[in-house]
């Protein structure tokens, strides 16, 4: 059975991942701060592990992904989703205190789970594995206010470049999934309007998530000698070519 760490997994794209990755009889563990939502993600599934972990918690995500990958056997995937947003503003109305905090999970944390599977994937044999990282629309271009964000996730992309240019000597790929305007929590407020780069509110094209999760799990699907270093998957008519 192949095994993947999905962090972020009590809601959103990362629930809606969990879902496709169980359904195709992979071992799933869900990484997250609610126990009682990844609970609900997992839903008695017998090849789910519920693994309550904050991401910026470096013992508690080393100690959580070990006995993960000692549980299975081997760790061959992780997700790298967790993350939070900001509401829009100029970046002289924002606080320090917000963007430490933003950066301390987007950034921060996706450095530690990466740092902890690809440790294990390092040392495991036989050697390797693939590390997916979530990046965004905005690792390419911003929203209106989103400073915090739009930084976070273009320091994802340098991530993700690193990773898959450290882990070659040792069967490790990396690559990122960009990800536009999905029906989510966090991605549902396009739907009722955001901010355009012209000053307006407009209402934007939403897609399903169910895209999302399929597009993961095609990446992770792939053997290891070919790798999706990055994909975009999008609302057809959002505003992203042409945005900025």
């Amino acid at each position: 059975m192949n095994s993947i760490i999905i962090t972020g997994a009590g809601t959103g794209i990362g629930r809606s991942t969990a879902h496709a990755f169980l359904d195709a009889g992979w071992g799933v563990g869900l990484v997250g701060r609610r126990v009682e939502a990844l609970e609900e993600t997992a839903a008695g599934r017998e090849n789910a592990r519920v693994m309550p972990c904050d991401v910026t918690d470096e013992a508690a995500v080393d100690a959580c992904f070990d006995a993960a990958a000692q549980s299975w056997g081997r760790l061959d995937a992780i997700f790298n989703n967790a993350g939070v947003a900001m509401k829009g503003s100029p970046i002289d109305e924002l606080s320090v205190a917000d963007w430490r905090n933003l950066i301390e999970i987007n950034v921060t944390g996706a450095f530690i789970a990466a740092r902890a599977a690809f440790r294990i994937m390092r040392n495991q044999e036989p050697q390797g594995g693939r590390i997916i990282n979530n990046g965004s629309i905005s690792a390419h271009v911003p929203r209106w206010g989103s400073a915090p964000y739009t930084a976070s996730k273009h320091a994802i992309t340098g991530l993700t470049r690193t990773i898959s240019l450290d882990g070659r000597p040792f069967n490790i790929a990396c690559g990122q999934i960009d990800i536009g305007n999905a029906t989510t929590e966090m991605g549902s407020t396009a739907a009722a309007g955001v901010p355009q780069a012209d000053g307006s509110i407009a209402v934007e094209p939403m897609m399903d998530v169910g895209n999302v999760a399929r597009s993961v799990l095609h990446m992770a699907s792939l053997p290891l000698e070919a790798n999706v270093q990055f994909m975009t998957v999008m609302a057809t008519n959002m505003p992203f070519i042409g945005r900025g």
